[in-house]
């Protein structure tokens, strides 16, 4: 897309969050090279007017229907259209696009990120819930439709860039990079006493407020093991995590010959961006070069899965197969929102989700994206249950259908 070549149609799902408005930066500064087919926004009608406005999309869509008013008022005498609500969001991944950027977080991108999917385009996959909890549908989507599935997360990212198109077969295993959090060096004590505002101070990424928490809790590196199973076809043997502090180091593979290859770059989601949105070439980016001399020292070391319990989870759910990753990932979702409204510890977390597992009275495998969609519901009830239970508003003999009535 850097060569003079045809405009590619873009389509940017979840573009006021952070990995969306990475996204729209980067695209700002090619304006000759696309058209922007559609902005799909969560709840900020301002940020997506003027996102609208930039890149001169063709419509922009808001979930908040709430929100719609703002949004058209914003929008007034642009000639951008508008539309609102889940509908409007799912027929907004469904345009047909080049590129899309699939940015919603949570089981909310599912549909979308499914539709974009089927057009058999390039689909950037910033949502790890798109392969945790549908890994199978969605990748029979894929391969069905002959789309390109490209890995945003910064990890994933490394991994695709490191494989350099090796064979899966050259691989012996891979290995997922983390900065630890914030409570890296914390004893179970204080993270047990761990406040939001504490949670959510990243020592190196700017982030949104869910996958900040996900990383202090280590649900994020768990969610990324189940995500690399299903992007790269390897058990969960074969995926090691390593904490690294300063965020140099993004992912590496170990070959079977013994050779060790890493992608490195700075702490800047736009890197990863630009390499999905310029593949299979590489873009100019603003984001600061590496100084390698001025860290002078790299650090590594295994996680405690002791402390860090949702990634011990993960691993188990991923072994487990089935319903369990979509539990997981929705359990997670609950309890990280509880988290943040102070219904329940940060520990809590992962003993949220460990409650939501437990409660689980089969595994089936998930075919289709209604059960999916099914099992996501029953690991929030579980999660809601268990954090009621815990905080004495719900009885021990209430049971999850009586939760659900």
């Amino acid at each position: 897309m850097t060569d003079g070549s045809a405009r590619r149609r873009i389509t940017v799902l979840g573009s006021t969050g952070s990995i969306g408005t990475s996204t729209v930066d980067l695209l700002a500064r090619i304006p000759d090279q696309i058209e922007v087919r559609a902005l799909v926004g969560g709840c900020n009608a301002a940020l997506l007017a003027e996102q609208a406005k930039r890149l001169n999309a063709e419509v922009a869509v808001i979930h908040d229907e709430r929100r719609h008013e703002e949004l058209k008022s914003c929008l007034a005498g642009t000639g951008i259209r508008t539309a609102a609500g889940r509908q409007a969001v799912i027929e907004a991944g469904a345009m047909e696009a080049d590129w899309t950027m699939a940015a919603i977080t949570g089981a909310a991108g599912l549909e979308p990120t499914l539709a974009a999917a089927r057009n058999g385009h390039a689909v950037a996959l910033a949502n790890k819930e798109a392969l945790v909890c549908a890994g199978d549908v969605m990748l029979r989507a894929v391969a069905k439709a002959g789309a390109t599935l490209l890995p945003v997360d910064s990890e994933h990212n490394a991994i695709a860039q490191s494989l350099g198109g090796c064979d899966m077969d050259s691989v012996e295993k891979i290995i997922l990079t983390a900065s630890g959090g914030p409570f890296r060096k914390s004893s179970i004590e204080e993270m047990r006493a761990a406040t939001p505002e504490k949670a959510l101070k990243h020592p190196t990424w700017s982030m949104g407020a869910k996958i900040t928490i996900d990383s202090a809790s280590m649900a994020n590196k768990g969610l990324e093991v189940i995500e690399a199973a299903r992007l790269f076809g390897l058990t969960e043997d074969r995926i090691d995590v390593l904490v690294h502090p300063q965020s140099v180091v993004h992912g590496l593979v170990q070959f079977r010959d013994g050779s060790l290859v890493s992608q490195m770059g700075s702490a800047d989601m736009r890197i990863p961006i630009a390499h999905t949105l310029a593949w299979p070439k590489r873009m100019a980016t603003p984001c600061d070069r590496l100084d390698l001399a001025a860290y002078g020292r790299l650090e590594f070391e295994a996680p405690d899965e002791v402390r860090f319990a949702p990634l011990r989870l993960a691993r188990q759910v991923l072994r487990a197969g089935g319903a369990a990753p979509a539990v997981f990932s929705a359990a997670n979702e609950v309890a990280v929102d509880a988290f943040l409204n102070r219904r329940i510890g940060f520990l809590g977390i992962g003993e949220t989700i460990d409650a939501a597992l437990q409660a689980m009275d089969e595994n089936p495998e998930l075919t289709t994206l209604a059960e999916v969609l099914h099992w996501d519901a029953r690991g929030r009830a579980l999660a809601e249950a268990h954090i009621l239970r815990e905080s004495g508003h719900l009885r021990n003999d209430v049971s999850e259908t009586a939760l659900n009535a």
